[in-house]
């Protein structure tokens, strides 16, 4: 350990996921390099583009098949998803939960959706008292406990691991697993916890979306003729790969998955001789303010403030050269990401952003822990993914975002995540490599 460095530091020793993948579902850190270092989308194109995990029983069964079926059977595909990614991200730091390595670490999970939850609490509501048997009652039962609230993944995670720790769920929609980075970082820096895994997980339901579709075809015409001050300018669609950064950006893609991040208190993981892929410097979080609940100020002004926040006085805006932006092909997105940039840097300036959304869809709450990852994977290989679906910049870029199919080669050991929310709230992470001081 160096003079410049603590025992308290938070570092990352394992990443695991459940993502959509070409063929099979995504799970570990080699599988979600390989995709996004070569711009790889793995979104299905259809009436709607759609990233599915496919994530099959068996395929399951072989990671957890000792799990009780009484309570297995009722698992959602939220619960299947985050399973698979905290068991892998466990085998990434070289963690035995069954052994009880996690039993006194934090579960921090994030969950942005309730479409996951719907069919069990539909189930409940509208159950026939005088017909349904004991033993349906009871199974109908269970599945409420464990799928009707947003504590759900939380539940069947804390079950897996035997877990005595702190278990909280944190829900703020795109943001919400980034939120929970920054509180497991504050909990290892102040000694409550040695070890803390941060899940973040959601499932969108496809009909939910397809007649979103459907409503806002019927709707964009008179829309655009009464749209007023203080209403959304962006109405999105989702029949076309999404482009970040793209001058022909005008789709969103969902996407489901989990990606589940292990940190640790420096002197812990030294001490278990494990590799370390990078640490969490620090956090911080803001919102714009609006009294619109659905608007962002395109200025950057609140990114701007939270990035000066997350950096203190400690760490400098030219020590970071590499931004891993949020952008979902939003056209708002874009524009306050540049004026944050230009504020930031300065016109002109040569730092790279990227978005790697278009590999596996816009995902909602896993999205604060695979950004955080794919960042340390950047930093290990030394080499900055592209944005995936980026071919034709968009005019008045601030920064480069990297177009094409093939990394960038950098040298860099600090690095800035970006996450948001709907309603303008911004959330920024200070990431440095394991010896970043």
């Amino acid at each position: 350990m160096s003079a410049s460095n603590t025992a308290r530091d938070a570092v990352v020793t394992g990443m695991g996921f459940c993502l959509p993948g070409r063929l099979e579902p995504v799970c570990t850190a080699a599988e979600v390099w390989d995709i996004a270092a070569n711009g790889v989308s793995c979104i299905t194109p259809d009436e709607v583009c759609y990233g599915a995990v496919n994530l099959t029983a068996a395929m399951f069964d072989q990671r957890l098949s000792d799990i009780p079926s009484f309570f297995s059977r009722h698992y959602t595909a939220a619960h299947r998803f985050s399973l698979v990614s905290l068991v892998e991200a466990c085998a990434d730091a070289e963690l035995d939960f069954r052994a009880g390595d996690l039993r006194e670490a934090a579960l921090l999970v994030g969950r942005g959706g309730v479409d996951a939850n719907v069919d069990s609490y539909l189930s409940v509501l509208r159950a026939d008292a005088g017909k349904t048997t004991a033993l349906e009652a009871m199974e109908l039962f269970v599945a409420a406990q464990q799928s009707v609230t947003p504590s759900d993944v939380a539940l069947v995670q804390s079950a897996l691991t035997r877990s005595k720790g702190p278990i909280y769920t944190v829900s703020c929609g795109c943001a919400s697993s980034a939120v929970q980075i920054g509180n497991a970082q504050r909990m290892i820096r102040s000694g409550e916890v040695d070890v803390a895994a941060v899940t973040g997980v959601d499932v969108f339901d496809m009909g939910l979306i397809e007649n979103i579709q459907r409503l806002l075809r019927g709707a964009q015409q008179a829309y655009e003729n009464v749209r007023s001050d203080g209403m959304p300018e962006f109405v999105p669609s989702f029949d076309e790969l999404m482009r970040p950064y793209d001058r022909r950006a005008k789709c969103i893609n969902h996407g489901e998955g989990s990606a589940t991040v292990i940190l640790e208190s420096r002197e812990h993981a030294e001490r278990r001789g494990v590799r370390v892929h990078g640490q969490v410097l620090a956090t911080a979080m803001g919102r714009d303010g609006l009294a619109n609940p659905l608007a962002c100020d395109d200025s950057g002004t609140e990114l701007v403030a939270a990035v000066r926040k997350c950096l203190g006085e400690r760490w400098r805006i030219d020590q970071v050269p590499y931004v891993h932006g949020g952008s979902d092909g939003n056209p708002v997105v874009t524009a306050f990401e540049t004026n944050a940039i230009t504020e930031l840097y300065g016109s002109g300036s040569s730092v790279l952003m990227t978005s790697q959304e278009a590999c596996f869809g816009h995902n909602g709450a896993p999205a604060g822990c695979l950004g955080v990852a794919l960042t340390l994977l950047m930093m290990e290989h030394g080499e900055v993914c592209p944005t995936t679906n980026c071919e034709q910049p968009a005019d008045g870029l601030s920064f480069d975002p990297v177009p094409g199919i093939r990394t960038r080669p950098l040298d860099f050991d600090y690095a800035l995540t970006f996450n948001y929310q709907l309603g303008g709230v911004k959330n920024v992470i200070l990431l440095g490599s394991p010896e970043a001081v």
